[in-house]
């Protein structure tokens, strides 16, 4: 991931990835056979390493207010070039066949996923309001996609600000039972 990362996904070749693997081109060649494939498989390791991480986070936390919180810590990248974020980015842009774009939605659906599942708890507690869960996510998944990318380009406004905070308060806002304000 961190030689990907360090030449991007144009510029990155095989030989790069075999030599800081300690492996041979070949042997990179006869298990993933093509660059792209390669990308998709060290993004779904990626993903499932993260996604371990979060559940084991999300198993200690206390409240449905807690989960939220470590889902936009997960899920936003934790600064500029962050090493993960920008493998998905680079690898979103690339095209892909049809097991490729099943891969990505697969990955895509499962933060879908994730956010749903902790919004239901809360809603089934009190803590968050009875919000449409589809199109919450929906929403939700496209703000911090949107300030990934912020974080990621390096945008000035987050330099003395929290992306993490603004979009906490920004569902937070939204998930208040009535009267709680």
């Amino acid at each position: 991931m961190s030689v990907i990362a360090e030449k991007g996904v144009a510029a990155v070749r095989m030989s790069d990835i075999a030599a800081r693997a300690g492996m041979s081109t070949g042997h990179i060649l006869y298990h993933f056979g093509k660059k792209g494939r390669l990308l998709l498989e060290v993004l779904a390791w990626s993903q499932a390493d993260l996604w371990d991480r979060f559940q084991e986070a999300v198993d200690r936390a206390a409240s449905p207010a807690e989960k939220l919180d470590l889902f936009v810590r997960f899920y936003l990248p934790r600064h500029e070039g962050d090493e993960r974020y920008a493998l998905w980015t680079q690898v979103l842009a690339q095209r892909h066949d049809e097991t490729g774009r099943r891969i990505l939605t697969e990955l895509l659906d499962g933060w879908d996923e994730r956010l749903e599942t902790i919004l239901r708890e809360g809603r089934d507690t009190g803590d968050f309001a009875d919000v449409d869960l589809p199109e919450f996510t929906v929403r939700a998944v496209a703000m911090l996609s949107g300030l990934s990318e912020d974080v990621m380009f390096g945008r000035a406004r987050w330099r003395h600000a929290s992306a993490n905070a603004f979009a906490l308060s920004a569902l937070r806002r939204e998930l208040c039972p009535a009267g709680q304000e």
